[in-house]
């Protein structure tokens, strides 16, 4: 038996820098070729904002188009929860530069750092903050720009990464056709940390002349271990999800998983028992843009018809820390 929903998403809008790296180019940069990538992550191209591109610019405009579509304005707007695992600095939030951009004078914002499930981590507070009353309109943000923290001499993360923003309006249930966020699930396990993460940087090893040197202020990754632990997390969360919404996976209308590898997507598929068709895919054009990835997957697919009113959704994505986390929506 589903539940009854406390709130529902009712409008996504997106942004992507127009700067466009290309496998190609890469072959240019590393020992690499575009058989090789595609073969490996399904990728073929991701885009790759400028310089005066900043994350909360990228935030803007897809907040924009999604209010737009929603019908409301930034004075309508309680609370502003930004996913993202590349603020724009330090202190304060990128959350905050954003409100400012919209004129969010209400509202109150704040970030979170969830790596790629950052997005349904996001849902969940925001379905939470309307639970509790805080709120009645939530701006949900996933964003980010993980060219600047990228080693493009690395080809193990060279070729993964994009930049780019989605942004979704969340509100109270109307109750009307069982519209809302039926379930979410979300999870973590620490001991998983140095699979994926930036060892230099942050307070403990604050930003130096050896910090540069070392290139510890970019991603590393162990990526035959990264591969092995997602599919096991990202099929521990569709199950939980579709159980706490009481649905099977024969109910469900689309899988939105998060875009890092296609055969991760195919691995997380075939475990729960829905055939590609069934499955959202444009890693190819975007590569692994963390969490943005969802949206810009979500976006993409109500944009090609193949989510309509009425239609059951699955979210799921998995990211460094470990975290991974999943989400079934009626649409």
């Amino acid at each position: 038996m589903t539940r009854r929903p406390i709130a529902e998403m009712v409008s996504v809008g997106v942004a992507v820098p127009p700067g466009v790296l290309t496998n190609a180019d890469l072959t240019r940069m590393l020992d690499t070729s575009d058989q090789w990538i595609v073969e490996r992550t399904g990728i073929r191209e991701r885009h790759i904002a400028r310089p005066d591109q900043s994350v909360a610019m990228l935030s803007c405009e897809a907040s924009v188009k999604a209010l737009d579509q929603a019908g409301l304005t930034p004075h309508d707007i309680d609370a502003i929860v930004l996913a993202t695992a590349t603020p724009d600095r330090l202190l304060p939030s990128t959350a905050f530069d954003l409100q400012a951009l919209l004129g969010a004078d209400r509202a109150a914002a704040f970030d979170i750092s969830a790596a790629c499930p950052g997005f349904v981590y996001a849902t969940a507070v925001a379905e939470g903050l309307i639970a509790a009353g805080q709120s009645e309109v939530v701006l949900v943000v996933g964003a980010e720009k993980l060219s600047t923290i990228t080693d493009f001499k690395d080809r193990s993360t060279a070729i993964l990464f994009g930049d780019g923003a989605g942004a979704a309006v969340l509100r109270r249930a109307s109750g009307q056709n069982g519209r809302g966020i039926l379930s979410t699930f979300l999870k973590s396990d620490g001991k998983l940390a140095p699979l994926l993460y930036i060892p230099g940087g942050g307070a403990a090893d604050p930003i130096s002349e050896k910090v540069v040197c070392e290139r510890s202020h970019y991603m590393k990754m162990a990526g035959r271990e990264v591969f092995k632990a997602a599919v096991l997390t990202m099929a521990e969360a569709c199950d939980e999800a579709l159980r706490r919404a009481g649905v099977t996976a024969d109910e469900v209308d689309l899988l939105i998983p998060h875009q890092a590898n296609v055969r991760i997507i195919e691995a997380t598929a075939k475990h729960a028992g829905m055939p590609m068709d069934k499955v959202m895919v444009n890693v190819d054009r975007y590569g692994n843009t963390s969490s943005a990835s969802i949206p810009l997957a979500l976006e993409q697919a109500i944009s090609e018809g193949r989510v309509k009113p009425g239609s059951l959704l699955l979210l799921v994505a998995f990211g460094a820390g470990f975290t991974w986390g999943s989400a079934v929506i009626r649409w």
